[in-house]
């Protein structure tokens, strides 16, 4: 028998200082985040909830928990994706999400995908 799990959810973030929803000078820090959910299992999964702990450079830490993501709870069929934007913002140029969301497989089987930890970073500008 093969290495494929029956739930196996993947998942890639690409993040982008957005710098015309900044506020520098009011410490205000907005990213955006696009990540994109593969379902590399072998049965259909919905994403039912997401909890997001948030973390800035001062150690200050949020945690998010809603339904669904961007108002969705997308059901994701094996070997498809399913990718969405959505934003945040610190109160400095650093910080880390991580996390994970809560899943229900076509199967009944309730689970969690783990989001693996990312950098929001302001890019470095010289002058």
């Amino acid at each position: 028998m093969g290495s494929t799990k029956l739930h196996a959810i993947r998942i890639n973030v690409e993040t982008h200082f957005v710098e015309e929803k900044s506020s520098i000078e009011h410490n205000r820090y907005f990213f955006n985040y696009t990540v994109t959910i593969s379902n590399d299992g072998l049965v259909p999964a919905q994403l039912v909830s997401r909890h997001w702990i948030i973390t800035d450079a001062n150690e200050e830490t949020f945690e998010v928990k809603g339904l669904g993501v961007v108002g969705e709870q997308p059901l994701i069929q094996p070997h498809e994706s399913y990718t969405y934007t959505s934003g945040t913002e610190l109160n400095t140029p650093v910080g880390s999400m991580h996390g994970s969301y809560q899943m229900v497989s076509e199967d009944g089987t309730a689970f969690d995908a783990e989001i693996p930890m990312f950098i929001l970073s302001m890019p470095r500008t010289l002058h």
